[in-house]
């Protein structure tokens, strides 16, 4: 399968799962939007059990996609000259290789369920 092909049919799987979104999926062009499609309805998708052949599908892909950006290891950034265990990094934090990432703005742990809104729960995929 191709990545577009895979990307579909994660979608696929998701929408079988949640058609209310059908409507509104079908509203969209097809191509790139595909891919923001799958972010969002990974986004929204309640807890419950999946498909057994979703999981490596959409593992594939996003190693595939993590392998093209690159990853950068925390451990190597210089650190601060204030600081030797602070380092300041301004990029994609789906790139960082770290033990945690904090979001010390919302203390019940729970996404704010906003399909592709720019909180930090919502930039982590998977």
């Amino acid at each position: 399968m191709t990545r577009q092909e895979t990307v579909r049919w994660l979608n696929e799987c998701l929408l079988d799962e949640m058609p209310d979104y059908r409507p509104q999926a079908a509203l969209l062009p097809q191509g790139n939007s595909d891919r923001r499609l799958l972010r969002a309805l990974m986004n929204i998708r309640p807890p419950m059990p999946l498909r057994q052949d979703f999981l490596p599908a959409q593992d594939e892909l996003l190693t595939a996609e993590a392998a093209e950006k690159g990853v950068v290891d925390v451990r190597r950034l210089p650190a601060a000259a204030s600081c030797p265990r602070l380092a300041l990094w301004q990029g994609d934090i789906t790139r960082l290789k770290a033990d945690a990432i904090v979001n010390a703005a919302n203390s019940a742990l729970l996404g704010c369920f906003c399909p592709c809104h720019g909180c930090i729960d919502n930039s982590i995929p998977a």
